[in-house]
């Protein structure tokens, strides 16, 4: 019998494409949805994989994109119109029929959180879990590995990891874990339809331990600085980031700080799932600093004068405005937000390692990771 066709969006990006070489390894035919035809694209066509190229916001594409396929893992853009994407996929999975969605989350979500895209994501899973015929499979990750590495020119050529992450533990994994997670419950979704899984690394780490182990990948000492999120930001704004994701990683800056990613961490859904363990940090940071397009397309280890210069850019940077910013681009704002470790709802569903979801009708909430 033919094994199902599965459709990955965001195919290109950093879980879409360990899902789709995940998927092809093991011989599933593979429609990789991406935005334009590019090396990273191309890339995933000489492995295997059938591209389609199309909007993920515009109805009719992705539609098409689902025609004769079984399965999805759908990625929703890290944009303040997520939840307008994740309808449009969610209408379109039920219009084509589909077996089983594994829909990318985050370990944040409840409605009261300050960051809209955190909020939409809220809005999605419950959304999801309300589809009529389509299963479900929810794939919840904390902060990811990769963002340790966003400043590593200054990290390798300067020996400073500036961060505004105060002491705040996390176990980060990495995207290729996330991949294969997502991968692995497409590929046998019965045991997992209607359960939450938390892909982590095995261990809790303060950004102090991060600055260690970098300094055994790098072979030179590197030192952790809790920076201001201002100076956070002109480094980042530096580089290229839009404030459409910087205005919301503020609010995880804040919430790694109060302790919500170190609630209900390590879990060991990796290898629950995929039957192999989480790759540790210092792995993750080789494969990464050795291809620093895996943390962003576009970063480049560069040399130390390329690192002073940045330096000296990023100083003359003017600080955006973010909370400004929100307000311009007409983001609904809650007038008394709480982040997610201030809730007490969220800690309490946290700590059953259950996703924070409303009841169903018959009061149960039904979506839980397996502990």
């Amino acid at each position: 019998m033919p094994k199902p066709k599965i459709l990955v969006t965001s195919a290109a990006g950093r879980t879409g494409a360990p899902t789709v070489v995940e998927l092809l390894a093991n011989g599933y035919p593979v429609r990789a949805f991406v935005r334009r035809r590019d090396a990273r694209a191309e890339e995933l066509e000489r492995a295997g994989a059938e591209l389609f190229i199309g909007d993920m916001f515009d109805y009719r594409d992705v539609s098409m994109a689902l025609d004769g396929v079984q399965r999805a893992y759908h990625c929703p853009p890290f944009a303040p119109n997520l939840l307008h994407n994740a309808a449009v996929f969610a209408l379109a999975a039920e219009s084509a029929k589909l077996e089983v969605v594994a829909l990318l989350s985050q370990w944040l979500p409840s409605p009261t959180d300050p960051s809209l895209v955190t909020r939409e994501h809220w809005l999605a899973n419950n959304l999801y879990r309300w589809m009529p015929s389509v299963d479900v499979v929810h794939v919840n990750p904390g902060l990811f590995a990769f963002v340790y590495l966003l400043g590593l020119p200054a990290i390798a050529h300067l020996g400073m990891l500036a961060a505004p992450f105060g002491n705040g533990l996390n176990a980060p994994p990495s995207n290729e874990d996330i991949g294969r997670v997502a991968a692995r419950v497409l590929m046998n979704p019965g045991p997992h339809i209607g359960k939450s899984y938390r892909p982590t690394g095995p261990k809790l780490l303060s950004p102090a331990d991060v600055a260690a182990t970098l300094t055994k990948v790098l072979g030179r000492n590197v030192k952790y600085r809790d920076v201001p999120f201002k100076m956070f930001l002109k480094a980042a704004m530096a580089q290229g980031f839009p404030l459409s994701e910087l205005s919301q990683m503020r609010y995880y800056a804040e919430a790694l700080k109060g302790g919500a990613f170190e609630l209900g961490a390590p879990t060991d859904h990796v290898e629950m799932v995929t039957e192999a363990p989480p790759e540790d940090f210092e792995n993750i940071a080789r494969r990464y600093i050795a291809n620093p397009a895996l943390i962003h397309p576009n970063l480049k280890l560069g040399s130390k004068l390329d690192a002073f210069a940045f330096m000296v850019r990023m100083l003359g940077t003017r600080p955006a405005d973010v909370h400004a910013y929100e307000r311009e681009q007409g983001y609904p704002l809650l007038k008394n937000p709480v982040h997610a470790h201030d809730n007490l709802d969220w800690r309490m569903s946290a700590e059953r390692s259950e996703l924070h979801l409303l009841d169903h009708r018959d009061g149960s909430t039904p979506v839980r990771a397996v502990v």
